[in-house]
């Protein structure tokens, strides 16, 4: 009998994902990561997967389907490789996706290693995707719930890591999940999604970059398209591209940030067409169906995890990054945010944005 860990949150998707291994005959062992930092004051709310009640739940539901239930704390790889990440990323005028890094480096890394330790040939997790094999390589495509598709999140995952991971939900929609919860007699069935970043427990990341990182946020000018200093800003990390409220002032137009200037401490506003973008270099890629691409690709690309995908035309720039032209242009593409590459529901793999550029 294989068997396998199922990363559990404490919710309704990790919690089912668990009873459908069970159910197709996996040895399954709970695990929950502790990964909240102690320097901040920790939540019960339902909707947080770092809360006390996710520990609670989580425990409740391996008692319920009669699993064994360790809780691993990873909470100095978490700071090292997410935290740190997070607050470098806004430091350096970039908006970072901590939970894509939380995939590649704590959740299939690090809780992996500790599945592997106790003997698990797999990890699992709840997350709406799917895994195949294709032509000696495994692949990764879009769960069968568009509304909940995550495969977003993991185009970090490489093969090893594919070859080792199940996703139980690949085939449910988050309403059959939901039902299958209640039928088990799951508590947690009509559970609130989790939401927001979970090391920041009132979704506050500014007040959080500022209360624990208050050196990254030094005062600068903003700056207008013509390099007019126009008012005065208190941190890079206080704001992304395309925000428009905030900016503490008024030029008798709408102004939007455009750029942030890392180099020169300073945030650059003009009109909504500047906040426009032909295209975009990334870099940190990862492919998953080949190892790498040779010449001019049509792809669908997706520049954050709550936009959808549009035709883009992919080609290495260098050795390391990847110039990709949209077919129209793209509004508020954002450096430090992923770019992923699908064909249909195929993920292809992406990186991160690196900078956007304009086609004169």
């Amino acid at each position: 009998m294989k068997k396998v860990m199922i990363a559990m949150s404490g919710g309704v998707d990790s919690s089912v994902a668990a009873a459908l291994l069970k159910e197709e005959g996996y040895e399954v062992i709970g695990g929950t990561m502790h990964i909240f930092p102690d320097y901040e004051e920790a939540t019960d709310r339902e909707d947080h997967c770092c809360s006390y009640s996710a520990v609670r739940d989580a425990k409740r539901v391996a008692q319920k389907l009669d699993i064994p239930h360790f809780v691993f704390n990873l909470q100095d790889e978490f700071q090292d490789k997410v935290i740190d990440y997070f607050v470098d990323e806004y430091s350096r005028g970039r908006t970072p996706n901590p939970c894509v890094m939380c995939n590649k480096e704590i959740k299939f890394e690090a809780l992996h290693r500790k599945a592997i330790e106790i003997g698990c040939d797999y990890i699992a997790s709840g997350h709406y995707a799917k895994i195949e094999k294709e032509n000696g390589r495994y692949i990764l495509k879009k769960g069968l719930d568009e509304n909940k598709d995550q495969s977003y999140m993991l185009y970090v995952l490489n093969q090893e890591q594919l070859s080792q991971t199940l996703f139980p939900l690949s085939e449910y929609t988050k309403d059959e999940i939901r039902a299958k919860a209640k039928e088990l007699g799951f508590e947690i069935h009509d559970k609130a999604e989790s939401q927001e970043i979970c090391f920041v427990p009132d979704d506050d990341y500014v007040r959080f970059l500022d209360t624990n990182y208050p050196e990254i946020s030094k005062d600068g000018p903003i700056l207008d398209s013509e390099g007019n200093q126009v008012g005065t800003h208190h941190g890079l990390s206080h704001y992304t591209i395309g925000q428009r409220r905030g900016l503490g002032i008024s030029m008798g137009y709408p102004i939007y940030v455009t750029e942030l200037d890392y180099e020169n401490n300073a945030v650059i506003v003009g009109k909504d067409d500047a906040v426009f973008s032909d295209g975009l270099i990334a870099e940190d890629i990862n492919f998953i169906p080949f190892a790498d691409i040779d010449g001019r690709m049509e792809v669908e690309a997706q520049i954050r995890y709550n936009s959808y995908p549009v035709k883009a035309y992919i080609e290495k720039s260098t050795e390391n990054e990847l110039r990709v032209e949209f077919e129209e242009a793209q509004r508020a593409v954002t450096p430090g945010q992923s770019v992923v590459f699908y064909l249909d529901d195929l993920v292809l793999g992406g990186g991160i944005i690196k900078k956007s550029f304009k086609i004169s």
